[in-house]
């Protein structure tokens, strides 16, 4: 675990990175992670249904075993707690990632944010700050948050 907290260090102070690393790399994982621990601890403890869903997206989306993604989500956890701001994270995703997965990034957050069936305005601030962060247009911004809200099963009349 210090391994992949020292990688993630190095990974955010290094100024030379590889123009295009692939999404595998664990400190792209870490930090997309350290996002989503973020956005779920907003209102207070995560509810458990917060917990199952991160657990979903990081084991289907990131294609891991379910052990590996406990491991990755306490790393996560950790790391999140010592950040200051957002930046530490997403200036690891602007280095590594490309366009699309930078969208899928933040498609994750707002799924995280709707797995609960409330969204917070302060939830939905993170995944704004973190989204321009990203470069993400405020157009694909709004595009993604209404297709995650379309997806879920019943529509919350307060969101």
């Amino acid at each position: 675990m210090l391994d992949r907290l020292r990688h993630f260090i190095t990974d955010v102070v290094s100024p030379e990175t590889p123009e295009h690393r692939s999404f595998d790399e664990t400190g792209c994982k870490l930090a997309a992670t350290a996002l989503f621990v973020h956005v779920i601890s907003l209102d207070g403890t995560p509810s458990d249904v917060e917990i199952r869903k991160l657990h979903e997206l990081i084991e289907t989306r990131f294609g891991l075993d379910p052990g590996t993604a406990d491991k990755l989500i306490e790393s996560a956890t950790l790391v999140e707690g010592e950040a200051v701001d957002l930046y530490h994270f997403t200036s690891v995703l602007m280095r590594s990632l490309n366009d699309e997965d930078r969208l899928r990034i933040v498609e994750m957050m707002w799924e995280l944010v709707y797995a609960d069936g409330h969204v917070s305005e302060f939830e939905e601030n993170v995944v704004w700050r973190a989204a321009d962060l990203l470069a993400i247009s405020s157009r694909d911004r709004i595009e993604l948050k209404h297709r995650v809200a379309g997806k879920r099963p019943a529509a919350d009349p307060a969101t």
